[in-house]
């Protein structure tokens, strides 16, 4: 198991580490104990967290209801929760 996931019943916690203003939104492998995700929106007000919630609710099949941001609101290190997915974090990393 790697360091990025945990899941704890049916949430699955995920260590991000983002870099917004992107060409297009795509994991881009790992980045130490983190998944590095690009996001193609800007870091203003916001826009790229809620475009990173919104991949991230895509990538794991679930609503964005489904997507919190728990902690980085401010920072390119963030943790989100997830809940509900059946997609294993794994297959991510696949290309």
């Amino acid at each position: 198991m790697s360091e990025w996931y945990r899941r704890n019943g049916d949430v699955l916690t995920l260590t991000l580490h983002v870099q917004p203003g992107a060409k297009r939104s795509e994991v881009a492998g790992l980045h130490g104990d983190a998944l590095k995700v690009r996001l193609a929106a800007p870091p203003i007000e916001g826009r790229a967290n809620a475009a990173l919630c919104k991949f991230i609710a895509e990538t794991f099949g679930v609503t964005l209801k489904q997507v919190a941001l728990k902690q980085g609101a401010q920072s390119r290190h963030k943790v989100l929760a997830v809940t509900g997915s059946s997609v294993d974090p794994e297959s991510c990393l696949k290309p």
